[in-house]
């Protein structure tokens, strides 16, 4: 029987899979959202995510670009530590302990498809109109997904056999 995914919201994230894949979350079962950068990305993070919110785990940046698995939301509202480590990519000698710009959330591995669900095959999807990846100029890590995108790609990806 097919998972169902059942949450209050939906969302998209991508990483670069030679940075974070949906392979590494596999193994690790959970890992913090780090390095988001964007204030609109994060205000989704810090205001919007919930536990138990579904993501479409999205790997960018590679060929193809798509969707490759689900994870979910575990907690939110943590701080990203990289914002304060002059080493890191990710640092912000703006930010201080006292008064934080960046958060992250957790995220919990659920599922890895067979293969990427390519971005090209959701362009082709009716069912995906007006789905926020693929509006022009889309380029935010993190974006909503409503819940019937969110069921068009499973469905999508079942048809495909990805699952």
């Amino acid at each position: 029987m097919p998972r169902t995914y059942k949450s209050p919201r939906y969302w998209l994230m991508k990483s670069e899979p030679d940075v974070y894949s949906i392979q590494r979350l596999a193994q690790e079962g959970l890992a913090g959202w780090d390095g988001v950068r964007n204030y609109q990305a994060r205000n989704y993070m810090r205001d919007q995510m919930q536990p138990g919110d579904y993501i479409l785990f999205y790997h960018s940046t590679t060929t193809p670009p798509g969707v490759a698995g689900i994870a979910k939301v575990a907690e939110t509202g943590v701080v990203d530590p990289t914002q304060f480590d002059p080493q890191r990519d990710y640092y912000d000698p703006k930010s201080t302990p006292e008064n934080p710009r960046w958060i992250m959330v957790k995220v919990a591995f659920v599922e890895a498809f067979s293969d990427v669900l390519p971005l090209e095959q959701l362009r082709q999807n009716a069912d995906l109109a007006g789905m926020v990846l693929l509006q022009k100029g889309s380029r935010l890590s993190v974006q909503p997904v409503s819940p019937e995108h969110f069921k068009a790609v499973l469905a999508q990806a079942k048809r495909a056999k990805l699952r």
